[in-house]
């Protein structure tokens, strides 16, 4: 491991913990930086005694990325323990970076003042809140919300729709009714002028623009085939004298599309279940790279609450990832199984070794059969590629920081604030992964530039059922099969 990139992996670690976590607990941001460096630092010392030929052991590679998380968690929780015992002013903080700078949902750019509430309108918002529901003891005025603290006397998905009723028959739609986490385990509510209002007569028509959703699809159909014929392994230069030759990169074109799709069908049709206003799915044309940026729908409405949060997050993924099998399994049985040589590669489709992925290595097993060996690397078929980066995709919105899929998926489990922690740490831990697969660098660098706080349901304290807990366990259980590489005691199970 080279010097300076250890230097500038703690560098950034610091900074990272610094800004995150540095006002939620009392533990020493040494301390916990210390914690969280220590894979990286007994990877170097290992490298310096015994040199880079030899790699550390497989318990040293794995037990420190186990053990070193924890041991972060339990610091944390023991310098936040403390914290709830002092003063009102670091939870006044710390609620104020994860949610009051959140809560305007279609992010404008010029603060909305709330508008003053008279002292008779006053009466009539604490007549909002009966004693027996949510104890109300005081109320603060900020300048984009009005901020209501109290005792919660019932069950918080009772408490929000009696609250929130009470509240819209005194003040119409005048506010948005949010209800979240206390940093002190003590529940609030938030006021927050309503933007939404005088939009919600907005046809749907306006907000889907299905014309300009097709025309993003076409152009990503097109920008999709040219880079589809370069990885049916074709020169682009024949196609000014062959055009027909341009139909070879359909099928790569084609999965791709399909693949992320459907995976922006997933949360659109979702979305639309839950009456939250929603674009159609638009494509990013691109004429090199993938051909494509992806794809996305934005959300012109908030999110009721923690499930559908939680099912709007996870449908995507789970819709692409049921499309993404069979393409990916009827193209690894299409492609050609070659020897292994030094270009062999996870990101090189033309020799890509499979252990990479555990998922990956499964599949490939499955469809290849005993053409596969340890020796073996696969020249993969177009359509194999298209399902290869549909894992990738699916990796990648798992991943649970911020706004990615993976990122509302924690949050509607564990709530805002757990859903923090957990995010740095997932990053740290993917930059410190990329030291031993540089293929993960990449996606680390994206994760450091993403932030880690999303925005609040309206209801943001009731808490999902023990389903729903489940599946996101599933989902998490899947992203770690498309990211660790397959053991090597699997691989000798698989003969591979």
């Amino acid at each position: 491991m080279n010097f300076w990139f250890l230097l500038l992996l703690g560098l950034l670690t610091y900074l990272m913990v610094q800004r995150s976590v540095a006002q939620i607990t009392r533990t020493p941001v040494w301390l916990l930086w210390l914690v969280l460096m220590i894979p990286a630092l007994l990877w170097t010392t290992w490298t310096m005694i015994y040199g880079a030929k030899q790699p550390p052991p497989r318990a040293l590679m794995i037990w420190p990325l186990i053990i070193c998380p924890l041991l972060y968690w339990v610091l944390f929780q023991w310098g936040r323990r403390s914290l709830k015992h002092t003063d009102t002013e670091p939870q006044k903080a710390l609620e104020s970076q994860l949610n009051i700078h959140n809560l305007d949902i279609q992010n404008t750019a010029e603060p909305v003042p709330v508008r003053p509430i008279e002292p008779q309108e006053e009466t009539q918002l604490r007549n909002c809140f009966p004693w027996s529901v949510y104890y109300l003891q005081n109320i603060e005025y900020r300048p984009q919300a009005v901020i209501c603290r109290g005792q919660l006397r019932t069950t918080a998905t009772n408490a929000y729709e009696r609250i929130k009723a009470n509240i819209e028959a005194q003040f119409g739609d005048r506010f948005l009714i949010i209800f979240q986490e206390g940093f002190n385990d003590k529940p609030f509510f938030v006021l927050v002028p309503n933007t939404q209002a005088a939009k919600t007569n907005t046809p749907d028509q306006k907000i889907t623009r299905p014309g300009l959703a097709l025309i993003l699809l076409a152009v990503t159909l097109v920008t999709s085939t040219f880079v589809g014929v370069k990885v049916a392994g074709l020169n682009p230069t024949i196609l000014a004298s062959n055009p027909a030759e341009l139909l070879k990169g359909l099928p790569y074109a084609l999965a791709l599309l399909t693949i992320l799709g459907i995976h922006e069908i997933g949360h659109y049709l979702t979305a639309r279940y839950y009456k939250i206003r929603s674009t159609l799915p638009y494509f990013i044309p691109m004429p090199f790279f993938l051909g494509t940026f992806g794809a996305f729908i934005q959300m012109r409405s908030p999110i009721p609450n923690r499930k559908a949060l939680f099912d709007v997050s996870i449908a995507g993924p789970i819709a692409g990832f049921i499309v993404t099998l069979p393409l990916l399994l009827w193209g690894l049985a299409h492609s050609e199984v070659i020897p292994q040589t030094e270009k062999t590669g996870i990101l090189n489709p033309d020799a890509l070794n499979p252990k990479y992925s555990i998922l990956l290595a499964l599949l490939s097993k499955l469809a290849l059969g005993s053409q596969l060996t340890a020796a073996s690397a696969i020249d993969m078929h177009p359509v194999a590629v298209a399902g290869f980066l549909g894992l990738i995709v699916t990796a990648l919105n798992l991943m649970p920081v911020g706004q990615l899929d993976g990122g509302h998926i924690i949050h509607a489990i564990f709530g805002q604030r757990t859903a923090v922690v957990i995010g740095q740490i997932s990053r740290l831990l993917l930059l410190l992964l990329s030291l031993i697969q540089p293929e993960f660098f990449p996606w680390a660098i994206i994760l450091l530039f993403l932030p880690l706080v999303d925005e609040p349901a309206l209801n943001d304290v009731t808490e999902l059922d023990n389903k729903r807990d489940m599946v996101g366990l599933l989902a998490v259980a899947l992203l770690v099969m498309i990211v660790l590489p397959l053991p090597q005691t699997l691989a000798g199970l698989l003969q591979i």
